[in-house]
């Protein structure tokens, strides 16, 4: 079952990669606001698709109306930084950067979700933090830029993101998980639109139809990868991402990543690991939040994974 969990991860991740090649290349040409406000207008039919089994009552009023609208709002601003990250860094340097969510999240689960952080997994997040200054490297031949900033803003919102619906996600419909996020995507975005709209061909919106299939096929993916498989096997498939950045940044945009890239993606990389694996056979942790945590945050049609394996032996 683990290496059919594990061929769903892949596929899942690869359709995220492919994903962002597309808004890559639509971004060379229109704002992450322009891209964003469509994806997620063609996101709505898709996620609709499901809501239609779901089977708890109730109407569409917030549990927990304040940390909703948190989550909602992080996931319209985490939408427009990390599309603009893709469309201006090279592959394998944003995906380094992304690759610190588990990080990120591990640090925010001690004042959010009580989660108590021991002496392993802290020298893990810092030793995955000095790996984003390897990548990075603003004092060597590499200026920081504004694409940085807005990756390191993704990483902020998808991990903020992931520890409020770990907080709320249980006593939270999954209409309220689901929608309410997209719909403050798309009417912030619809309200910043006038500022920055230009003209499309027919090509160029499909193309965001196509971001929009994407990311909805690889949440489904992830979802079946998750049904058969165990997360501790899954979730490191995520890394495959920076495979696909090497292939296609090469063979697409020129992007050769250089050494100290590479050197930094795999202390990220490993620091990451070293998380996953600390939460899946320490037996220290009863939130395990990055193990729970299954969603690219900033993709709008990627529809919240883990509200449809509620009922999952993996939780």
């Amino acid at each position: 079952m683990n290496f059919k969990a594990v061929l769903l991860a892949f596929a899942g991740f690869a359709c995220f990669s492919t994903h962002d090649v597309i808004v890559r290349h639509l971004g060379g040409s229109y704002s992450p606001v322009q891209i964003l406000f469509f994806t997620s207008l063609m996101s709505f039919p898709l996620v609709t698709i499901m809501l239609v089994r779901d089977p708890t009552q109730g109407n569409l009023r917030p549990v927990h109306p304040w940390w909703v609208a948190l989550r909602s709002f992080v996931m319209a601003l985490g939408g427009m930084c990390g599309f603009y990250a893709v469309s201006t860094l090279p592959l394998a340097q944003v995906y380094s950067i992304f690759f610190t969510v588990p990080l990120v999240i591990t640090m925010l689960a001690i004042p959010i979700l009580g989660e108590k952080v021991g002496l392993h997994r802290a020298a893990a997040v810092l030793i995955g933090l000095a790996g984003v200054f390897v990548v990075v490297r603003p004092s060597g031949d590499t200026e920081l830029e504004l694409g940085h900033l807005a990756a390191c803003g993704a990483v902020c919102s998808a991990s903020v993101q992931s520890i409020v619906a770990r907080r709320i996600g249980r006593e939270e419909r999954r209409v309220v998980m689901l929608l309410f996020p997209l719909a403050a995507t798309f009417l912030i975005m619809g309200a910043s639109l006038g500022f920055v709209y230009k003209p499309m061909p027919l090509v160029d919106f499909s193309a965001m139809g196509v971001i929009a299939i994407l990311g909805f096929l690889a949440a489904f993916c992830l979802v079946g990868a998750y049904t058969y498989g165990e997360a501790a096997i899954v979730a490191p498939m995520q890394y495959s991402q920076i495979v696909w950045a090497i292939i296609f940044g090469s063979l697409l945009f020129g992007e050769y990543p250089d050494k100290q890239t590479l050197i930094g993606a795999t202390i990220i990389i490993a620091s990451g690991l070293y998380i996953v694996v600390r939460e899946a056979f320490s037996g220290k942790s009863e939130n395990t939040p990055v193990l729970r945590t299954r969603t690219r945050a900033f993709s709008p049609g990627a529809f919240r994974v883990s509200s449809v394996l509620r009922r999952n032996p993996y939780p």
